[in-house]
């Protein structure tokens, strides 16, 4: 033990210059010299603020060691997806989001803070430089906003209902606070929601804890006061209820199903699946009449030809016996 404990010495003391490449790169040298020690750790010494973590070794024997190594993450980024720009001969990979902005298509799916909002509406901008008269369909699945970024929002799709373009909002999941009103602006008619998507309907509060003087706390809580009335008749216009009622149907949290957000003016239609798409196929098929207004070369003035037409016209290819056959004579 003690000529064990001098070798493993003489060792570190030599390859000190060296210990951070060894750690790093579990030299050859360092595994024997933990094979022969009886620790199942080793702790590197911090040499010049270069190392200052503990390498975990498990022992199996006195001659196999096993390394404990961190599990292979999946790659969080962005898939990529091929497209072709106009004019262009070959694809090139871009990113998912990118690939459904050009055409037209745009998720929201994140509560909507300043730079969620920026990034929403500059989205917005491109797509109405790219044509100001197509059909744009928003994607929804918002946890909730602050006030004035999802009003930004709010003045810039109304804005673009104001130039011509149809808005289409689909709510795939949640929409509450400010994502509701935002999944209620789209144009009339092209408002949808998938079946189990819900909405949440709430008044507005501080966007953080506010501190100060009496007076000012004061004022504060007018100005809540004042852009709640406003939000109310935001609302009111979306749906076409009464400001009453949405005041006093907001005293609490409102929810609402898809069904209810159609019943309420919210939206427009509950996305359903087609009922042709779920009934089981039947035993008989109908492949239809095959029937073309052109008439056919074999109709018509163009009978098909006789067996005596055909023999006229190839002589060689009506022969009733066998090719192989030698002929056979009458007797």
């Amino acid at each position: 033990a003690w000529a064990q404990q001098q070798y493993i010495a003489i060792i570190v003391s030599y390859c000190r210059p060296h210990a951070y490449t060894m750690v790093r790169h579990f030299s050859p040298v360092l595994l024997a010299t933990l094979a022969l020690s009886n620790t199942s750790a080793f702790t590197a010494p911090n040499y010049h603020g270069l190392i200052s973590s503990t390498v975990q070794v498990q022992k199996r024997s006195s001659t196999a060691l096993s390394v404990i190594r961190q599990p292979i993450m999946m790659p969080t980024q962005e898939p990529l997806v091929p497209y072709r720009a106009p004019g262009s001969t070959y694809d090139q990979f871009i990113g998912l989001k990118s690939r459904q902005l050009r055409d037209r298509k745009l998720w929201i799916s994140e509560y909507i803070g300043e730079e969620a909002s920026n990034s929403i509406i500059s989205s917005l901008l491109y797509m109405q430089s790219e044509s100001e008269k197509e059909d744009i369909k928003l994607y929804l699945n918002i946890p909730g906003a602050n006030l004035r970024p999802a009003l930004a929002i709010y003045d810039a799709l109304a804005e673009l209902k104001a130039d011509g373009c149809k808005i289409s909002t689909t709510n795939i999941a949640l929409c509450a606070g400010m994502g509701a009103l935002i999944a209620g602006v789209g144009t009339k008619g092209m408002r949808y929601s998938l079946p189990n998507a819900r909405y949440l309907l709430q008044k507005t509060g501080m966007d953080s804890v506010f501190q100060g003087q009496a007076t000012d706390i004061a004022l504060e809580v007018a100005n809540v006061r004042k852009w709640n009335q406003k939000i109310n008749g935001e609302i009111s216009k979306v749906t076409g209820q009464t400001p009453e009622r949405i005041d006093e149907d907001l005293k609490r949290d409102f929810y609402l199903s898809s069904e209810e957000a159609v019943r309420y003016g919210l939206i427009d239609e509950v996305l359903l699946p087609m009922p042709n798409k779920r009934q089981p196929p039947s035993d008989i098929v109908d492949l239809g009449s095959f029937q073309s207004g052109e008439e056919q070369k074999y109709q018509g003035d163009n009978p098909p030809p006789t067996e005596q037409q055909q023999a006229a016209q190839n002589p060689g290819m009506m022969r009733t016996n066998d090719d192989d056959e030698p002929p056979v004579g009458k007797a």
